[in-house]
């Protein structure tokens, strides 16, 4: 499996920007904070934990910019709810 890239807007899984088979995609508030706005995992690459590794390329982004993060996707949510380690960069 080829490993996470980053994109402008996010991160992405696949050959290039194009030909993606997973992706995170966010955009920046005036003062920083990160809304991650969508992520989609292919159907062939579910339940491999795609998804959640693509959350936390975003939050170690976060991190290192000294930002905060606005989960409005719905899944990105559900992981910022569910993981404990993600609570220094939610934006609530």
């Amino acid at each position: 499996m080829s490993e996470i890239q980053r994109s402008h807007n996010g991160f992405y899984l696949g050959n290039d920007p194009d030909d993606r088979d997973a992706e995170i995609e966010f955009s920046r508030r005036s003062d920083g904070t990160i809304v991650i706005l969508h992520t989609l995992v292919s159907d062939r690459l579910r339940g491999q934990g795609i998804g959640q590794r693509l959350v936390q390329k975003v939050v170690e982004l976060a991190r290192e910019e000294g930002v905060k993060i606005v989960p409005l996707c719905p899944f990105a949510k559900a992981q910022f709810q569910r993981v404990e380690n993600y609570q220094d960069v939610w934006a609530r």
